[in-house]
């Protein structure tokens, strides 16, 4: 099973941490970490833009000109597509991109991108992350006491508003709970930041 250091609040190691190896040292699985980020970044999108079909612009009744003997081409309306202020020819309608993904894969996913940070050091471990007052200074001090990267991503058992509001100016860093990260997330960040209650937690709900 691998072992990871656990720092405190300045930096310094206090003690050393087991992880379950079935998610934090699986092979990751590029195939199920590629289909949840594509989900993710489909299920962001509004799908509300839409344009005008000829039937919906405004004119047009009339036909321009009669159908022969003009020696221009045949027109039935002003709003077909090649006229100016004509309706648009197979253009974007508000729809859905919404889909879902199989839950084992989604699952899959997530200890991928877990194993992937451990694998690659980009994953670090506190005994607490707890703040007195609400200070974007103290999560600055901490993140960079344990040498985070400018895009982190602090995981938490739990919500803690001191601790996002704390960080949530902060360009680059990002806090969730383990109930709220994405594989996206994990796999955007450069640093992950997760507390030992966060680690136990996600033990408990991914094991």
């Amino acid at each position: 099973m691998p072992n990871i250091d656990v720092l405190n609040m300045s930096g310094e190691k206090v003690s050393e941490l087991t992880l379950n190896e079935s998610i934090f040292a699986i092979e990751p699985n590029m195939s199920a970490m590629h289909i949840a980020v594509v989900s993710y970044l489909a299920n962001q999108r509004q799908g509300t833009q839409s344009t005008k079909a000829r039937a919906e612009v405004s004119g047009g009744g009339r036909k321009p000109w009669r159908q022969k003997g003009t020696g221009r081409a045949r027109q039935g309306s002003t709003r077909s597509p090649q006229w100016y202020h004509g309706g648009i020819a197979l253009g974007p309608k508000p729809r859905s991109y919404n889909f879902t993904i199989n839950k084992k894969v989604k699952k899959l996913a997530i200890k991928s991108a877990l194993s992937a940070k451990v694998l690659d050091g980009e994953m670090i471990v506190l005994d607490k992350l707890t703040l007195d007052t609400i200070k974007t200074k103290e999560i600055v001090k901490v993140l960079s006491a344990v040498n985070a990267a400018k895009k982190t991503l602090i995981v938490l058992p739990e919500k803690d508003d001191v601790v996002y509001f704390s960080a949530r100016n902060i360009a680059g860093v990002k806090v969730a709970t383990v109930g709220t990260i994405s594989t996206y997330d994990l796999l955007n960040a450069d640093s992950l930041v997760l507390t030992e209650g966060a680690v136990a937690k996600l033990e408990e709900v991914y094991a």
